[in-house]
C-alpha cells in the first residue's frame, strides 16, 4: 500500500524527544526536512516527542528550540521559540524564559505528544484497533498483532530501496505500555498517529530507524482499513539517511564525551573526585567501570583536568566557536552529495538543489579539521563588522575573562579583531592564542627552555636580550600616543642602524610582551597594550632573562 505523496502538498518534520541535547546528526535530519520542504514549496513541522517521561525534560525541549533557531532551521508550524538577538548590541542571549508549551503555531496542534496524549487522541485509534482484533492487551499493555495475522511487509525507501520482511520474522509489539509507562503510547504508535494526523508526506530519520519501518507500515495499513480513510493513513515516503561515524569507524554518538571523559581519569588515575565535587561516590565508580555515561561526572572530570570533550551536539559546536551557516553546511555533505564537485553553499542553494537522488547508502565520517577549515575560510569571508559583531558576541556569551578588558570595550576591539581575523579558524581561538592583552603585567610567565625563544633570546650568549635592552632604552622617549606605530618605527630604525633583520628585534619584544614569539602585527599588538604596560613587561623579561642565563652558567 504506497503513499501516493504526488498528490499531496509536501509536508515534512523533525521530532526529536527532549531527552538530551540536540545531537549533530538530528541536526542534519532536520536541516533535510527543512531542505526538501522548502525546495518543494512544502510545509516543515517541529513536533517534539516527549512520552517518555522519565527522560523527557523541558530544559532539553528548550536547548533544542534554541539550538534550531541558532542555525537559522526555522519551522511552519510546531512550539513558538526564542527571540534570537543577532544585532551589533550583539552577544545578549536568547530568551531564556520562553514557554513553547504555551505558544504554538499552526493548525495540527498541539505539538507535544505529551499534550496529545492528555486529549486521548492515540486512546482513540487504539480502542479502534483492539475493538477490530488487531490489537489485544497483556499485563495491561497493548500489544499489535504481527505475524501470520498481518502477513508479510513491503516497503520502499527512498535511499535504500525495495525491502521486505517475512511474516514469521514479525514478532507483536507494544503500542501502548503499561501502568509503570503511564499507559502512554510508544514511539512506534505515536509517531505513526502524528505523521498521519498532520498530514506528513515524507518522513526522513537516521537509518537507525530502518528496522522500524515494517511496525509503522503496519500501523499504517491497519488504520487505513479500519477508518475507511486511504488518504490520512496513507503511507508516507520514507527516507532515512546514512549513519555519521567517527574517524576511527564508531559511530559519532553521545557516549564519546563519556568515553573520553573516562579515558582521561584512568591516565589521569583520578581516585575520585566524588566528594569533591558532590558526586555519589558509587555513581563515580560504576562510571570509570563503563557501567553508565553519566554527564554530570563527565563535566565534573572534564572540568577538573580541564579536558576538551568531543564536539557531539549543536550547542557544543556554538560554543566551540563555529558560525551555524558553516555547521549546515558542512553537515549537508554528510550523506549528500550536491555534484559538481561542489562543497561550498548556504541555505538557499541547499533548498534550491536537495533531493533524495544525491543520498548515499554509505556512512559519512565526520572529519573535524575539515569543519575548522570550512570556518575557517567562513570567518575569513565576513566583513570586518560582522566578524567584531560575531566575536563580540562570543565573548559575551562564553567569555567572562574577556568582557571587563580594556581591549573589550573600548575603541580597540575593532582593532583587534581586524589584526586577528585572517587567521582564526574559530572565534575563541584568537581568544585563546591572545590572553596576554588581557593579562596583568605581572601575570606573564617567561619560559626560555622551548628552541624558538631560545633562539631569540637566550643563544649567542644573550644576543635576543641584549637587542631587547636596546629597544627598552629606545622606547622610554617615545609618546604615550599613537605607541605601537611609532615603536615599530623605532625597531625598524635600530635594525637598519645595526644592519640585521628587523626580527631580531622584533622577536625579544614579542617575547617580552607575551610570552610568546607569536602575536598579532607587532605595531597592533603594542598599541593595545600601550606604552606602560609594554615597558613594564620588557623590563620583568629582562630581569627573568639575566636570572635565568646566570643559573644557567
Amino acid at each position: 500500500m504506497p503513499a501516493d505523496t504526488n498528490h499531496r502538498p509536501v509536508v515534512t518534520r523533525f521530532a526529536p524527544s527532549p531527552t538530551g541535547a540536540l545531537h549533530i546528526g538530528g541536526a542534519r535530519t532536520a536541516l533535510f526536512a527543512w531542505a526538501y520542504a522548502r525546495g518543494h514549496s512544502g510545509k516543515f513541522i517541529l513536533r517534539i516527542e516527549d512520552t517518555d517521561l522519565k527522560r523527557s525534560s523541558p530544559e532539553s525541549t528548550r536547548g533544542i528550540i534554541r539550538d534550531l533557531v541558532w542555525l537559522g532551521l526555522m519551522w511552519d508550524e510546531g512550539p513558538k521559540g526564542p527571540c534570537m538577538k543577532q544585532a551589533c548590541d550583539c552577544g545578549k542571549g536568547p530568551d531564556e524564559d520562553f514557554d513553547p508549551y504555551n505558544r504554538q503555531v499552526g493548525d495540527n496542534g498541539p505539538y507535544f505528544q505529551s499534550q496529545r496524549a492528555e486529549q486521548g487522541l492515540y486512546d482513540h485509534y487504539i480502542q479502534l484497533l483492539l475493538d477490530a482484533g488487531e490489537a489485544y492487551e497483556e499485563d495491561g499493555a497493548v500489544r499489535l498483532k504481527m505475524g501470520g495475522h498481518r502477513g508479510d511487509i513491503a516497503f520502499d525507501d527512498a535511499v535504500y530501496g525495495h525491502i521486505e520482511v517475512k511474516a514469521e520474522d514479525l514478532e507483536d509489539f507494544v503500542i501502548r505500555k503499561g501502568d509503570d509507562g503511564g499507559r502512554l503510547p510508544t514511539f512506534h504508535f505515536a509517531v505513526v498517529c502524528d505523521d498521519a494526523l498532520m498530514g506528513v508526506t515524507h518522513v526522513i530519520r537516521g537509518q537507525e530507524h530502518l528496522s522500524n519501518t515494517t511496525k509503522h507500515a503496519a500501523i499504517y495499513d491497519a488504520l487505513a482499513k479500519l477508518t475507511n480513510d486511504a488518504v490520512t493513513w496513507a503511507r508516507p515516503t520514507w527516507v532515512h539517511t546514512p549513519s555519521i561515524m567517527n574517524p576511527g569507524g564508531s559511530k559519532m554518538s553521545k557516549r564519546d564525551k563519556a568515553k573520553a571523559a573516562r579515558q582521561a581519569a584512568k591516565i589521569a588515575k583520578i581516585a575520585k573526585i566524588a566528594k569533591a565535587d558532590g558526586i555519589d561516590a558509587a555513581r563515580f565508580d560504576a562510571f570509570i567501570d563503563a557501567d553508565n555515561n553519566d554527564n554530570d561526572i563527565t563535566l565534573a572530570i572534564a572540568h577538573k583536568l580541564g579536558l576538551k570533550l568531543p564536539e557531539i551536539d549543536v550547542n557544543d559546536f556554538l560554543e566551540s566557536g563555529y558560525l551555524p551557516g558553516v555547521c549546515l553546511n558542512y553537515i549537508a555533505l554528510l550523506g549528500w552529495n550536491p555534484g559538481d564537485n561542489q562543497e561550498k553553499f548556504d541555505l538557499d542553494f541547499l533548498s534550491k538543489h536537495f533531493d533524495f537522488d544525491r543520498v548515499g547508502k554509505a556512512n559519512s565520517t565526520f572529519d573535524r579539521d575539515k569543519l575548522r577549515s570550512f570556518n575557517g575560510d567562513a570567518i575569513r569571508e565576513l566583513s570586518k563588522d560582522d566578524f567584531a559583531c560575531e566575536l563580540g558576541g562570543y565573548v559575551k556569551n562564553y567569555r567572562p575573562d574577556w568582557q571587563e578588558a580594556s581591549v573589550f570595550n573600548g575603541d580597540d576591539w575593532q582593532t583587534f579583531c581586524t589584526a586577528v581575523q585572517e587567521r582564526a579558524e574559530t572565534l575563541p581561538q584568537p581568544l585563546d592564542a591572545n590572553t596576554f592583552l588581557i593579562a596583568e603585567d605581572d601575570g606573564i610567565e617567561y619560559d626560555f627552555a622551548p628552541k624558538p625563544i631560545r633562539k631569540a633570546m637566550t643563544n649567542s650568549n644573550g644576543a635576543g636580550v641584549k637587542l631587547l635592552g636596546e629597544v627598552r632604552a629606545a622606547f622610554d622617549g617615545l609618546p604615550e600616543d599613537n605607541f605601537g606605530h611609532t615603536a615599530h618605527e623605532k625597531i625598524n630604525e635600530l635594525a637598519e642602524a645595526a644592519g640585521i633583520n628587523m626580527g631580531k628585534y622584533a622577536q625579544p619584544v614579542r617575547i617580552a610582551v607575551a610570552g610568546s614569539p607569536v602575536t598579532p602585527p607587532l605595531d597592533v599588538t603594542l598599541d593595545l597594550l600601550g606604552k606602560s604596560s609594554t615597558l613594564e613587561r620588557i623590563d620583568r623579561c629582562l630581569a627573568a632573562a639575566k636570572a635565568h642565563m646566570e643559573s644557567q652558567a
